[in-house]
């Protein structure tokens, strides 16, 4: 069954998180290329990224730091500058060549906020602060079907992370594009030695793509638009 249904992380899928990341160098004291450098050795082993502030400041909560950076007036934001340049085309592309196009990730109610300003061409926007449910859970992916009202053959998730994206949602049944870039997009691969293997489900269908580009070439030459 043809895709008629792009789903799209948010986090290195659609929005650069360099600034953001540095902010949060910023806020903890700690130079920006060793939170970086932190940040890939977790990332590598296997860890949580929540690990990077631990390692900084033990006992970090990551919840009330938000806040307090809100208070402080430096509460994490975004705006297009933050949009990676082949986003906007993209989903304009699928668009109009009749998807159904969707953006969900794990962000809090703030960040979709920010995220509904930039208006993006697709037809919902959410974040899983609003839905009550975060990636990996599959009931993340279940909520996804059940807001496009498509079957899961039918829908395509695409993001930058095996493990909280790729794997969860073939799990789920979905057509899964891994987007490679970002940390997540080069650091883990699949069926990389332990603590950093991810294994994906056999015979869901699949696709790797470069950049957004290619998957607008792919869904809509290749695959043939719906």
């Amino acid at each position: 069954m043809p895709i008629r249904a792009v789903w799209f992380d948010v986090g290195e899928a659609l929005i650069d998180e360099t600034r953001e990341y540095g902010t949060w160098a910023d806020w903890l004291g700690v130079p920006r290329h060793t939170f970086s450098a932190m940040f890939g050795a977790v990332i590598a082993r296997g860890g949580d990224y929540r690990e990077v502030f631990q390692h900084f400041r033990p006992g970090f909560d990551l919840g009330k730091e938000r806040q307090a950076r809100f208070d402080a007036g430096i509460g994490e934001y975004l705006n297009g500058h933050d949009l990676y340049p082949d986003v906007r085309p993209c989903l304009q592309a699928l668009t109009d060549a009749g998807y159904f196009v969707g953006v969900a990730g794990n962000q809090t109610a703030r960040v979709g906020r920010f995220l509904d300003e930039l208006n993006l061409p697709c037809d919902v926007l959410a974040t899983s602060e609003e839905w009550g449910v975060q990636k990996p859970d599959v009931a993340f992916f279940d909520k996804l079907a059940a807001v496009s009202g498509h079957s899961r053959d039918e829908i395509a998730y695409v993001g930058d992370r095996l493990d909280n994206d790729i794997a969860p949602a073939a799990e789920a049944g979905l057509f899964t594009v891994w987007l490679r870039r970002g940390p997540w997009g080069y650091i883990l691969q699949p069926g990389d030695p332990a603590p950093t293997a991810v294994h994906l489900p056999d015979g869901v269908p699949s696709l790797t793509v470069g950049s957004l580009a290619q998957l607008v070439a792919e869904l809509t030459g290749n695959r043939g638009a719906p």
